[in-house]
């Protein structure tokens, strides 16, 4: 009869909201494993049982192989009695004790993503709330630990049958992802305007926001972890009247440009600006004006610097506008509403 092994593993770090349970179902069940995963207040935490050489090479390359979002400080596995079954499962995550995990830091909106965003045939279609298990909201909206939807903002918005099927299915990119969501079921987007604020009545608030930012208005935008106050940056009026109102003087307005390209026009790019700019933290990044640039010249005035960043949410790239779109504002000041 072949041996049988059984381990426990404990795994610390940036492990939970990043794909990491769905990785180790994943690996465990390429290597023909049997056991379970779970989230605790400690981490990730699972039990494989098989042939010890499987076993062993599931735990030796479990943190080198992690999903890119996670950062594993530390291994833990031991030897543990045989329980026997058949089968690898996720099990729903174990609550008490103290919380020794770390969540993930929010992550900008991904390639697979903003293709669905972009896609007229795809059911997320200009969805403002899109993300999957390798980007989106994570340390924004958890309101608990371990990391579950019922542990985050997203609990008041239970999946339709589409979004169940996504989240159940370990072939799916958004495998356990816990902000999962479509417009069947998720949050919906809104456009207050007026005095009292009232919702606008026109069917696309993305559209008629757009429709204002191009008319010189100023916007709040509420985003990840707080609101921006958005004008176009090429409007000459609508920046001076956001300086005014935020008693700003002459200190310079961060930017939001639409893509590399359009940052190109007006400030000097490097490999190294690229990839900061580009990659999924998205800081603002300060860049050198180009001198003779037909650019924003009223966001830092007699400053040689710009501050710059990329979208990094669905709504700031439908803000922006999604190819095929009319016409409207390429470039935002997007300074702090909060």
């Amino acid at each position: 009869m072949e041996a049988v092994q059984r381990r426990r593993v404990t795994v610390r770090g940036v492990v939970q909201g990043v794909g990491f349970r769905p990785y180790v179902y994943t690996r465990a069940t390429g290597l023909g494993l049997a056991g379970h995963v779970t989230n605790t207040p400690e981490g990730v935490v699972a039990e494989v049982e098989g042939a010890p050489d499987a076993v062993s090479r599931f735990c030796e390359r479990l943190a080198a192989d992690a999903p890119p979002l996670a950062v594993v400080d530390a291994v833990d596995h031991w030897e543990v009695p045989v329980a026997g079954g058949a089968g690898f499962t996720i099990i729903a995550s174990r609550t008490g004790g103290p919380a020794r995990t770390l969540v993930s830091p929010d992550v900008a909106t991904c390639a697979d993503c903003l293709a669905e965003l972009a896609d007229p045939a795809d059911r997320r279609h200009r969805h403002p709330f899109i993300t999957c298990t390798h980007c989106g909201p994570r340390f924004t909206i958890v309101t608990g630990l371990p990391y579950d939807r019922a542990h985050t903002t997203m609990a008041a918005f239970p999946m339709c049958p589409d979004c169940a099927r996504e989240y159940e299915d370990p072939a799916d990119r958004r495998f356990h992802a816990q902000p999962v969501a479509c417009p069947a079921c998720g949050p919906r987007l809104r456009l207050l305007t007026g005095r009292p604020p009232r919702e606008s009545s026109g069917a696309d608030p993305v559209a008629e926001a757009r429709r204002l930012l191009a008319a010189g208005a100023i916007l709040a935008v509420k985003g990840l972890g707080g609101y921006h106050l958005a004008c176009d940056a090429t409007h000459p009026g609508a920046v001076a009247e956001l300086r005014r109102r935020k008693a700003r003087g002459d200190k310079p307005f961060a930017l939001m440009a639409r893509d590399l390209a359009d940052v190109e026009r007006f400030a000097h790019l490097g490999p190294e600006e690229r990839q900061l700019l580009a990659g999924g933290v998205r800081p603002i990044v300060l860049l050198r004006r180009r001198v003779s640039a037909d650019g924003p010249d009223g966001v830092a005035p007699r400053c040689p610097d710009l501050g710059v960043m990329l979208p990094y949410t669905p709504v700031h790239h439908l803000l922006l506008g999604l190819p095929g779109d009319p016409p409207g504002p390429r470039l935002l000041v997007m300074t702090s509403g909060n």
